[in-house]
């Protein structure tokens, strides 16, 4: 898999919680307070990522009457194999788990 540029603190995070999360689906405020990254930065990488193949979105319809749709986010096979093999050699504490 060819990139053309590394992926951030921040991406490699988000990818580990979503490697972790498998096949379920996740909002976005729940992926931002789970990486710790405020929605300035985790809405354009999300974009991006999705872009790239690395992620598959999809719009969610309301919880609850009056709730609006959420768009919720997993990772494509693609995503699983890049962010498997970005986090192989990395520090348990960048992957999202305890040191």
């Amino acid at each position: 898999m060819v990139r053309n540029r590394s992926l951030s603190p921040a991406a490699r995070n988000l990818l580990a919680i979503l490697l972790e999360a498998g096949e379920n689906w996740s909002h976005g405020y729940a992926l931002g307070r789970a990486a710790g990254i405020k929605s300035g930065t985790l809405y354009p990488l999300l974009i991006r990522l999705e872009g790239q193949g690395h992620l598959e979105a999809q719009w969610q319809p309301p919880s609850e009457p009056g709730r609006p749709a959420r768009h919720a986010y997993r990772l494509s096979a693609d995503g699983r194999a890049l962010a498997r093999e970005l986090l192989r050699g990395v520090a348990p504490a960048l992957a999202g788990k305890p040191a």
